[in-house]
């Protein structure tokens, strides 16, 4: 362990730490750390501390080739479990800093969820960072970061040396971007466990990954925002993380305090549902369709029967059948008699004139209607079995 002098740190709110890691490989699952490197930034100063690893297990002949770690050199070393109590404190509570960051911090939340502890900090990836903030540049890998910077490495892929090359290219950065810009950059960058209420990164990480739409919620339960996305789990974070910054969005996102979503299998499922929340709950940070004195509060049904249509994916799969009855939309299904059976267990509901609308927009370009009536015995007896 030893303590260094500190760069400029103005940019941001101290403490930080700058952190590395060898490991047997990549999969979180099947590998092990072999080392740990930390330069720990705060109002005292910086220290540097690292330690090998045994990880339980033989290190590939590749991987030694390219660390330079062997089996020898991990033998009688301690294991993480010995190290994970003091590791743990020298991490808690400070901002965590790594290049590629997502593989550090899922290999060390991975280990210390072993012996027990829940590790989870706000994250910076300086590899993200450093797209952001040098948009011309087309390499950001460590070694591109020594060439353009003139950092001045000790040694290569050893995790405390690797962790110090972060610590000078953060230096650099106070020299050659303005403060506020850095201090932008940072918080745009930043991941945050927390972000709003007990919305955690935990959370954002079971909603969908694809198509659906999401409700934001106030502290007292008020529907704050509806919004629909292909990438629903990427969007909720960008909405709460800092990503999306204008001012309306600033002000919605520090009143969140729960959010729910549902996947809608396409983009017009996505379309139905927001469509049909915004109206029944009138969020009070989307703009409500206006109604014109031209708009029908009803409409004739053109079918005989409650219909389906068919969500397609990017490919042309089909993900989703959307239920659909005299322009009330009921939701959707994996498969046909599903939608069917679907059709037949809702009760009966007001027009929908945002539905009318999405519906003839998509039919006038030649939406399919699949009637459900001949499904109908079908669908009813799959219902009574569920």
């Amino acid at each position: 362990m030893s303590k260094l002098s500190s760069p400029s740190v103005s940019a941001i709110d101290l403490p930080i730490v700058f952190v590395d890691l060898e490991t047997t490989g990549g999969s979180v699952g099947g590998d092990r750390i072999t080392e740990v490197g930390v330069v720990e930034v705060g109002t005292g100063g910086v220290t540097r501390w690292s330690t090998l690893v045994d990880p339980g297990r033989p290190i590939p002949a590749f991987i030694q080739q390219l660390t330079g770690i062997s089996d020898a050199m991990v033998r009688g070393a301690p294991t993480f479990e010995d190290i994970a109590p003091s590791l743990f404190e020298r991490l808690a509570g400070k901002l965590f800093i790594a290049h590629n960051a997502s593989f550090d911090r899922g290999f060390l939340r991975a280990e210390f969820q072993r012996v027990g502890l829940a590790f989870n900090p706000d994250v910076l990836c300086t590899v993200r960072l450093s797209r952001a903030l040098f948009p011309a540049e087309k390499r950001h890998g460590l070694d591109a970061l020594v060439e353009r910077h003139a950092l001045v490495p000790a040694d290569r892929h050893r995790a405390l040396a690797d962790a110090d090359l972060l610590w000078q290219f953060w230096g650099r950065l106070h020299t050659l971007v303005p403060t506020d810009a850095l201090r932008m950059q940072i918080d745009r960058t930043t991941r945050r466990y927390r972000l709003a209420g007990e919305i955690t990164d935990d959370l954002i990480e079971s909603a969908p990954a694809g198509c659906g739409a999401y409700v934001f919620y106030g502290e007292a339960g008020e529907p704050l925002y509806v919004g629909r996305s292909v990438r629903v789990r990427q969007r909720i974070r960008a909405h709460l993380s800092g990503e999306r910054r204008s001012s309306r969005e600033l002000r919605m996102a520090q009143q969140v305090r729960r959010v729910e979503w549902r996947a809608t299998g396409g983009e017009l499922g996505a379309l139905l549902v927001e469509a049909q929340w915004i109206g029944r709950l009138r969020p009070a940070f989307n703009r409500v369709p206006r109604v014109s004195k031209d708009d029908p509060v009803d409409a004739p049904w053109p079918f005989d029967s409650a219909v389906a249509f068919e969500d397609q994916d990017a490919a042309g799969d089909v993900r989703a059948f959307h239920v659909v009855d005299r322009w009330r939309y009921i939701g959707h299904a994996p498969s046909l008699d599903e939608a069917a059976a679907l059709a037949a267990a809702a009760a009966p509901g007001a027009f929908e004139l945002p539905t009318y609308r999405i519906l003839q927009t998509h039919l006038a370009r030649g939406l399919r209607a699949l009637p459900l009536a001949g499904l109908a015995t079908a669908g009813e007896r799959m219902g009574a079995a569920v």
